[in-house]
Order: C-alpha cells, then sequence, then structure tokens
C-alpha cells in the first residue's frame, strides 16, 4: 500500500497571502519499509506527514494511500485512508480520550464498527505489540511518557493500519522512553508494518531503510543513512548533525583511530574500537 505523492504543494491559509509549507513534492512510500524524515523547525515535514492521510489536503498536486486520493469530499472514503494510515502525534496527552487503557484502546475499533466480540481481540494484540498487556485496567495518566506513547501507538494499532506514522512521537520523552517507542516502531516494521518516522533526532535514523530530508518545504536529500551521512557537506548545509556514534567515529578517526567510514550505531562502534587496538 504505497503512499504516493505527485507534485504536492501545501500552504497554511493567514490573513495574508497563504504561508506555504510543503513545495512541489514528488515521493513514494513503499510498503514495508522504514522511513525517516529529517528537517529542522519549519522545514515542512510535520506538514508533509499529516498530508499522508488525509489531515491536510493538497494545495496542488495529489496525495495518494492505496491509489486512493485523500483529496476527496467522500467522508468514507477519506475515513477508509485515515484507517489505512495511523497517526501518533507528539504529546500523548493530547491523545487520551479515555480513563481506563482498554477504554482508550477501544475507541477506534469502535468508531470502524468492529463487531464487539473483536474488539476485545484488537485490545489484547495492539497491547502486546507495544509490551503493555499487564496494564490493560490501569489509568494512562499514571503512566511514564514513553509507556504513554507506547499506549497512543496500540491505540492505533488496534485499527489494524498498514501505515504508521509517528510525528515527532518521541520529541518529548527523555532517552529511556525514547528508546522504548522506536523498539516499538523497529518490531512492528519487522512484522510488515510501514514506518514513517518524523524527528529531529539522528540517531533514530541509523536502522531506517530511508532517510528523506526537508529544507524550507522541499525534499533536498533522499537516500539511505549510508548516503545521507557521508556527505557531511550537506548535512551541515541543512543544518543537521551527524547521529552522535558517528560524530564519534569521525572525531576518533581525526585523532588517528583507523575506523571505516561507515553508520554506526553505539554497539558497533565499541565493537569497531575494539577490532583497532
Amino acid at each position: 500500500m504505497p503512499i504516493v505523492f505527485k507534485n504536492v504543494s501545501y500552504a497554511y491559509p493567514s490573513d495574508g497571502d497563504p504561508v506555504p509549507a510543503v513545495k512541489n513534492v514528488s515521493l513514494e512510500i513503499a510498503d514495508g519499509t522504514f522511513v525517516c524524515v529529517l528537517g529542522e523547525n519549519g522545514s515542512g515535514k510535520s506538514t508533509l506527514a499529516k498530508l499522508m492521510n488525509g489531515l491536510l489536503t493538497p494545495s496542488e498536486g495529489d496525495v495518494t494511500v492505496d491509489g486512493a486520493s485523500t483529496n476527496t469530499e467522500d467522508e468514507e472514503a477519506l475515513f477508509a485512508i485515515r484507517s489505512k494510515v495511523g497517526m501518533v502525534f507528539q504529546n500523548p496527552d493530547n491523545q487520551m480520550i479515555a480513563s481506563i487503557i482498554e477504554d482508550e484502546i477501544a475507541f477506534g475499533p469502535e468508531n470502524l464498527g468492529v463487531p464487539r466480540d473483536k474488539i476485545g481481540e484488537r485490545i489484547a494484540y495492539a497491547l502486546q505489540a507495544v509490551g503493555m498487556t499487564e496494564y490493560r485496567h490501569h489509568t494512562p495518566y499514571k503512566l511514564s511518557g514513553g509507556q504513554k506513547q507506547r499506549i497512543a501507538i496500540a491505540s492505533v494499532l488496534a485499527m489494524k493500519p498498514k501505515t504508521l506514522v509517528l510525528d515527532e512521537s518521541t520529541a518529548m520523552l527523555d532517552p529511556k522512553g525514547r528508546r522504548e517507542v522506536l523498539n516499538v516502531a523497529r518490531e512492528l516494521n519487522a512484522q510488515g508494518i510501514t514506518v514513517v518516522l518524523i524527528t529531529h533526532y539522528m540517531e533514530e535514523t541509523v536502522h531506517a531503510d530511508r532517510v528523506v530530508v526537508m529544507s524550507d518545504g522541499q525534499v533536498v536529500m533522499d537516500g539511505t543513512p549510508a548516503d545521507i551521512f557521508s556527505d557531511i557537506d550537506k548535512v551541515r548545509r541543512y543544518r543537521l548533525e551527524l547521529p552522535i556514534a558517528d560524530y564519534l567515529a569521525e572525531k576518533l578517526r581525526e585523532a588517528g583511530i583507523p575506523l571505516p567510514a561507515k553508520i554506526y550505531d553505539e554497539k558497533s562502534l565499541a565493537e569497531e574500537i575494539c577490532r583497532s587496538k
């Protein structure tokens, strides 16, 4: 179920001239891939995310999900698109509507018209997928930030989407919470769910299939993590940083330690340093 952008532009309404946020973007998100979207504040990456399931519709061009355009006035067609492309946003507290976790997760399937005898199965599946089964009867407001975000993901998963879009979903979390959410995203992708992660944490991109970099509403880089972060001049031109492990590797090479030029995470960098001794 690819998501396809064809010459898409979007401008936010304003009292004066419309404010362009996405400009003539064409790209395709292939089924089953893990794609990270990077860019500084105001680059258009969150607008791009909202265009993926019809929360916003293009000012120009077309976005299609499994061949169906998001630019439709047919509420049923738009509802079908949104059930295929689930969104999780930055602040989990803003996404909670129920006082008990199982009721929170049941809300989406109930609105989809899932039979009541199947909703319990959906709840169990979603909680197991994010490692939160034991919290089924708890209140979400006593959870940590990472746990709340995992419940937000479970609420989307209960609707059985084909694609999960995480729009800065780790931005408000501490390092432990970010790891929890990222681990869930990777596990879901390994099960065949397409994941689009909008982030400003470079280290979250290391294991992605693809990295898309946006600047001033346009796609300016698009490739594997190795493709993107090997071009250090471009990375810095667009005000990005190297992932922490790659930054350390660069400094170690400058200090005379013979490390291969590749993309690292903390574990692979430690192993490479040990081999270089």
